[in-house]
């Protein structure tokens, strides 16, 4: 039988030889198996964190931004941004603000969690296969970033659209409406079983055609806009570790969501009528006389298009606008900042602009 002192010698060879393995791998660009895990569980974590801080900040907006999109243009509610909030305070109180807030973050924080996580697993994927094309030491363009953010936003919003879903009809329900909802679970099991699995997926194309654009040109303008100020140190905006200040970081990713929501707007107008579509206080036609006719129906994204417009006009796509561009300021901003504060707490070594 081995005595203590030679279980104790061969127990500090196998660990010597393991941090010597780890050591090599770590030389070699390879990081060990347990360490990887944990990068990528910080990383998303943090990615978490920074989707649930940035959306209950600006809760209330997003909820007013969803009701002027799909409300009865013959009966209206809400005129704007601050009557909205005042109206909605007035009649179902503070917590009428954050209705729906819960489902909202139940879906974000995993859509926030894989989509930066998949932003910096694309980005390393997209410069390895262009520098194999090159055969050189390029660096990450802001072309490649927008086909990097692309890739990550369509994963996130596949990944997640069912609670996008029943998160919107949480968000719009009244005690008037034609179901009542319990919460997510009883909304998932409701509509999967008197609608089909289908129609958890409805409005899915326009929001994945949306957020190729939207999450693209956030990634894309927040990542090129910081690459540029550090490079040419432009207004005396970088410290003496070549870093930017939160106020500064915080600026990029406000003009990086008003840039991609801009250019998405419209398509998530459609996918929200999309998914209301039936609904007694959704946007509905008037006939000849004046009355308010059944709400529409719609055969698929073209459909709505065509339908929104020739009803309501053009402008009836940026419906909400107003509230979703204050909305949209501080979210991606705060988003964005929040994420790289929790990496750097957590340890994490690589940074999306790496």
């Amino acid at each position: 039988m081995a005595s203590t002192e030679d279980v104790k010698s061969e127990s500090a060879v196998t660990t010597i030889v393991n941090l010597a393995e780890e050591a090599k791998l770590a030389r070699e660009g390879v990081k060990a198996p347990s360490h990887a895990l944990l990068s990528v569980t910080k990383s998303l974590v943090a990615g978490g964190v920074a989707g649930g801080v940035s959306r209950t900040a600006v809760a209330p907006l997003e909820r007013l931004k969803i009701l002027l999109q799909v409300q009865n243009p013959h009966s209206i509610k809400y005129n704007g941004t601050i009557q909205g909030l005042k109206y909605i305070w007035k009649s179902e109180g503070f917590r009428g603000l954050f209705k729906g807030n819960g489902t909202n973050c139940a879906r974000i924080i995993p859509n926030s969690a894989v989509k930066f996580f998949s932003y910096e697993e694309a980005s390393k994927g997209i410069l390895w296969l262009y520098r194999r094309q090159t055969r050189n030491e390029a660096e990450l363009t802001p072309v490649l970033r927008l086909g990097a953010g692309a890739c990550a936003g369509i994963i996130a919003m596949s990944a997640t659209y069912p609670m996008d879903m029943v998160r919107g009809r949480l968000t719009v329900q009244t005690e008037k409406s034609p179901r009542q909802y319990r919460g997510i679970f009883h909304a998932l099991t409701t509509v999967l079983r008197e609608e089909g699995p289908r129609s958890l997926y409805k409005g899915w194309l326009p929001s994945v055609i949306g957020v190729i654009p939207y999450v693209g040109l956030n990634f894309a303008v927040y990542e090129s806009l910081k690459d540029w100020l550090i490079k040419s140190k432009a207004l005396g905006l970088v410290d003496d570790n070549n870093e930017l200040g939160v106020a500064t970081r915080l600026a990029c990713g406000a003009a990086a969501g008003t840039v991609g929501q801009t250019v998405a707007y419209p398509l998530d107008v459609i996918r929200r009528r999309m998914q209301m579509a039936g609904w007694k206080d959704a946007a509905s036609v008037v006939t000849g006389d004046g009355k308010t006719k059944a709400t529409l129906e719609y055969n698929g994204m073209v459909d709505a298009f065509r339908k929104t417009v020739r009803h309501e006009g053009f402008g009836a796509l940026y419906k909400g606008l107003v509230p979703n561009s204050v909305k949209v300021v501080p979210s991606i901003a705060i988003a964005f900042v929040t994420y790289e504060m929790v990496k750097d707490i957590l340890g994490v070594e690589m940074r999306i602009s790496d």
